[in-house]
């Protein structure tokens, strides 16, 4: 195993799904400031519909959650809201999100995060047969199975998508 393959092995994502038995592949990218799933995708190669995105929002109490979203999908904030049953949820600002997952912006995993946070999950993601989603560092995903994602996170399903656009 090399330097990098050590580096890489020492996310806590990537341990707490080893502790889990679960299989992924490891998929490294050259990550781009503000490149987002877009950027991701097409560097992986792959359709940004498959690309998730972990986004660490608040409730009006300030309560951290997670959201895990197609990469070329938003949140409603209203609509997830409403399915949590909170008055208001808004997205973090990066130093809250660092401080509540332990991971960079642009290298949120929901896995292995700091403190235990409730997940929430857009239904539709767990139709699809593989997904590509953050492994705790800028520049690396894993690829896994939804079921995997399921056993490992124990998420909430939501129905909270909307296109982007303005």
């Amino acid at each position: 195993m090399g330097t990098r393959d050590r580096e890489i092995a020492s996310t806590p994502a990537l341990r707490l799904l080893k502790e889990r038995g679960v299989s992924f592949r490891l998929r490294p990218y050259d990550f781009k400031e503000k490149g987002g799933a877009p950027h991701a995708a097409k560097e992986l190669g792959v359709e940004e519909h498959l690309v998730i995105k972990t986004l660490v929002m608040e409730d009006e109490e300030g309560n951290p959650l997670i959201v895990l979203m197609h990469g070329d999908r938003e949140v409603s904030t209203k609509a997830l809201a409403k399915a949590i049953g909170a008055k208001r949820v808004t997205p973090c600002d990066p130093e809250a999100a660092q401080r509540h997952t332990g991971y960079l912006i642009g290298g949120i995993s929901p896995f292995g995060t700091r403190k235990v946070l409730p997940v929430y999950v857009e239904e539709s993601i767990l139709e699809l047969p593989r997904i590509f989603i953050n492994a705790g560092r800028r520049g690396l995903m894993v690829e896994i199975s939804p079921q995997d994602l399921l056993q490992v996170l124990h998420p909430k399903r939501v129905r909270v998508a909307r296109g982007k656009g303005p």
